[in-house]
């Protein structure tokens, strides 16, 4: 199994800055791209940005130069700094790890952590 541990939301004014961090223990092997989404009240889980065992990375529309997705493969943990937050990304935010191989299909979520925009 894989496990993924989200930290780093929290509460930030508009303009603000959060990293969020993501932890990836067990069977590491298994994963490949790993990525950021999050939902919204009311509203469905959406991707944020992934980014693939060697560095491609991809963004929402929504997002695009203002978060970064990062990963460090000798932690096996996924970075999201997200800098010029507005109160429309207010959300709970999911670390995602996706299988390869014998995994492919198979998406492992972590429990989510809370960012809120707000003054």
């Amino acid at each position: 199994q894989v496990q993924l541990v989200e930290s780093g939301g929290g509460l930030v004014q508009p303009g603000g800055s959060l990293r969020l961090s993501c932890a990836a223990s067990g069977s590491i092997s298994r994963i490949n791209a790993m990525g950021w989404y999050r939902q919204a009240p009311g509203k469905q889980r959406e991707v944020v940005a992934t980014v693939t065992r060697g560095g491609s990375t991809n963004y929402a529309d929504s997002v695009k130069g203002r978060f970064t997705i990062s990963r460090d493969n000798a932690k096996n943990t996924v970075y999201l700094q997200m800098n010029s937050l507005k109160p429309e990304d207010t959300a709970v935010y999911y670390c995602n790890a996706k299988g390869f191989g014998s995994y492919y299909g198979i998406d492992y979520w972590g429990k989510g952590t809370l960012v809120t925009v707000s003054s």
